[in-house]
């Protein structure tokens, strides 16, 4: 199958691609030199060299020249898809890019404390551009190449480099299980980045290497014999033990050098998983295992599908020496990975270099891709900081849910899929997001609702001042992706309208004040005798009339002095000017006052006492004062009853005390008032006095409120009742 679009050509073979590769890129690369100061040609060629050397084909081996003799041309990936075919363009296109940002990321200026999540965005990048598995492979080669040229050349290297190569590239090439690139990155990073750890545990390999040497060949003769008596037919080989592993281990576990078990080992590989567990058997029968020091990954492969069964035995000189005994196949699969093994043949089973494979192939690609891709996203979840940050139960997001882009400083920045440059901003600033008002994307002015791709640099423009539009929260017009910056940007218009209430409070308590002849008063001082923590609290409950100015005239006209016995001014109530909601038993038009010790209220039972001047004191029945009047001087006890509300007047209001005991806080008056509010019930006085007791602080508070009968107290009672600290709330 080709391209729609794509010219027909000859089918050609993936040696005759390589060939024709090769050709193409000779005149392209001569004399140029990378950024490492690297030939290209000889780069290019050494990296074709490690790629066959994991397995890979020539049609991969073939990319490795198109990508580099890229770069000198003017559209590169339109003139390699014309001359080699559209997924050879693809594949320099993807690379070139991701190395355009690996390298500026690299450089980019940001602190210490920021380095480890900045090396994680790379990690993340990197497996955003894993779709196509060769550019994966490509880069792992590359890189691999150029730590050999540094050592080879004995240049310094620079840290971030291999840093990098420690931290992405060795841990990636370990996910996908290619072992041999693996041990090599890291040792050649070890050595560069450490050079003095690297040389002493070079040297303590060196002064032993002759002894070891011939003691790790007469144990590996040994073994063959072992097998052999036993009927195992294998094959046995040494491995030598990686610096970087070695020095890891002895530091992580705090190890001397003759202490690390594996510095001698022996691979066994042979036919079939039977056959492992019968050599297995035969090297037990034969040397004394060590305990706990076995393991079975057949049964239990590691993450990255590497399979081997490990166990440490004493050889006859009492030291020890691992063994890991393996089939062809899971030998096959360790040294190359699935990825180098497999993947890179995806290519012929679509057809673009030439080849095509059987159906059986191709499904066997199909499946070495799937298994791929699960240890990718397997490796994304084990060093993604956002999969922490996941709810328990929820998908963390794979790297197509995200893009990566770069600041003008060559920072990368990590976005949700689909992301705009308003996000893009709102994640680097709150500020630059709500001063964003244009925005440039490698270069080139676009709007703010531009979807942003992977790669891409962004610049933004702000203005001075100023804030966020409210179209940016209209999702139809898609200028935010990002749920927290939806969330910056509602909190901007919140806090404008905070200021808007705080200011319309503010206006209407110095307006009163002034009225009143007040102006000297502090407002600080006095939001502090409301309850309030600072003025601007109290200007924002009187903003959204919660807290009523009455509380005021409370407060700065108090109350004239009060006898217990007879009573002040007649009854007034606000929405009713006259007191005649009381009737005195037998006599018209008397003057009665309800008595403020007990606020009576219909339907509460009441009784009149005649005062002397001031007509007929009403109190409740149950009024320890009224009784002990009604003792001392019962002649002057009359009886009085609740007028019957008429239909056409309103509805005469009652002054009523509530008290109310509570844990002493800051906001507490303001949390109560509110309770007040919500039941639509109108507070005209207000007395709080706060002491210390045996639970600690405790606010001691007496509301005045206007009821027009009692029964509408108990939704009230309930609802201060909830309110946070709250003991107990009552009549009083």
């Amino acid at each position: 199958m080709r391209e729609e679009g794509e010219p027909a050509r000859v089918l050609e073979s993936p040696l005759g691609m390589l060939q024709r590769a090769r050709a193409f890129a000779e005149p392209l690369l001569a004399g140029r030199v990378l950024d490492t100061g690297e030939d290209v040609w000889t780069h290019a060629g050494e990296v074709a060299g490690i790629l066959s050397g994991v397995g890979a084909d020539p049609s991969l081996q073939a990319a490795v020249f198109l990508v580099y003799a890229a770069e000198p041309l003017q559209r590169p990936e339109e003139t390699v898809s014309r001359a080699f075919g559209a997924s050879y363009g693809s594949l320099v296109g993807l690379t070139r890019r991701l190395v355009s940002i690996q390298r500026a990321a690299r450089g980019a200026p940001v602190g210490q404390e920021q380095r480890a999540q900045q090396v994680e965005r790379v990690r993340k990048m990197l497996l955003a551009f894993s779709r196509d598995l060769r550019v994966v492979l490509l880069r792992l080669a590359s890189r691999l190449q150029t730590l050999r040229w540094y050592a080879a050349s004995r240049r310094e290297c620079p840290a971030e480099l291999a840093r990098e190569s420690l931290e992405v590239f060795a841990p990636l090439a370990n996910r996908l299980g290619i072992w041999q690139l693996k041990w090599e990155l890291e040792d050649l990073a070890f050595r560069l980045l450490q050079p003095a750890d690297y040389h002493a545990v070079a040297r303590l390999l060196d002064e032993r290497r002759s002894a070891r040497e011939l003691a790790l060949a007469f144990a590996r003769h040994q073994l063959e014999g072992v097998l052999r008596q036993a009927g195992v037919s294998a094959r046995v080989d040494g491995r030598a033990k990686h610096l970087y592993s070695i020095w890891k281990k002895m530091r992580g576990k705090n190890l001397a050098f003759n202490d690390v078990l594996d510095l001698r080992a022996l691979r066994v590989i042979v036919q079939d998983v039977p056959g492992c567990y019968a050599a297995l058997s035969a090297v037990h029968a034969r040397y004394r295992a060590r305990p706990g020091e076995f393991a079975d990954y057949i049964a239990r492969p590691k993450p990255n599908g590497y399979q081997s069964l490990h166990t440490v035995v004493e050889g006859d000189d009492g030291r020890p020496v691992e063994v890991q005994i393996r089939t062809f196949a899971m030998h096959e699969r360790a040294e190359h990975g699935a990825a180098a093994h497999w993947a890179y043949k995806e290519a012929g089973v679509r057809g673009y270099a030439g080849v095509s494979v059987d159906e059986r192939a191709a499904e066997a690609v199909m499946q070495a891709r799937q298994a791929v891709m699960r240890q990718l996203l397997a490796w994304e979840r084990d060093v993604s900081e956002s999969a922490l940050e996941q709810p328990p139960g929820s998908e963390a997001a794979t790297p197509q849910d995200r893009i990566y882009v770069l600041t003008p400083q060559a920072a990368v920045v990590e976005l949700p899929a689909g992301a705009t440059p308003v996000d893009f901003a709102y994640s680097l600033h709150t500020d630059l997001g709500h001063r964003c008002r244009g925005a440039r994307v490698d270069g080139v002015l676009v709007p703010l609702a531009t979807r942003l791709a992977s790669g891409q640099t962004v610049e933004i423009s702000v203005a001075r001042d100023g804030g966020p539009s409210r179209d940016w929260l209209n999702v139809e017009l898609g200028y935010l992706q990002s749920p927290r910056a939806r969330a910056k940007v509602r909190a901007w218009f919140n806090a404008q309208a905070a200021q808007e209430t705080i200011g319309r409070g503010r206006e209407a308590v110095e307006r009163w004040l002034q009225r009143e002849g007040r102006t000297a008063i502090k407002l600080d001082e006095l939001a502090s005798r409301l309850g309030f923590g600072d003025a601007e609290r109290l200007f924002e409950a009187v903003g959204k009339d919660e807290y009523s100015l009455r509380n005021l005239e409370h407060l700065l006209r108090p109350a004239p002095s009060q006898e217990a016995v007879e009573e002040g001014p007649a009854l007034r109530a606000p929405r009713s000017a006259s007191a005649g909601g009381v009737l005195v038993v037998g006599v018209e038009s008397l003057l009665t006052s309800l008595s403020k010790c007990c606020r009576p209220a219909p339907p509460d039972p009441i009784g009149g006492f005649v005062t002397r001047g001031k007509g007929v004191a009403v109190h409740r029945t149950g009024c320890s004062n009224f009784r002990h009047m009604a003792q001392s001087m019962p002649e002057r006890v009359i009886p009085v009853a609740w007028r019957a509300p008429s239909a056409r007047a309103q509805p005469s209001l009652y002054p009523v005390d509530i008290a109310v005991e509570a844990a002493d806080r800051q906001g507490l008056l303001r949390d109560v008032s509110e309770a007040f509010a919500k039941e639509r019930i109108n507070v005209t006085g207000v007395r709080t006095q706060s002491d210390s007791d045996a639970h600690g602080r405790t606010a001691r508070m007496t509301f005045t409120v206007e009821v027009s009968e009692v029964t509408r107290l108990a939704p009230v009672l309930r609802a201060i009742a909830q309110v946070s600290g709250v003991r107990h709330a009552r009549r009083a």
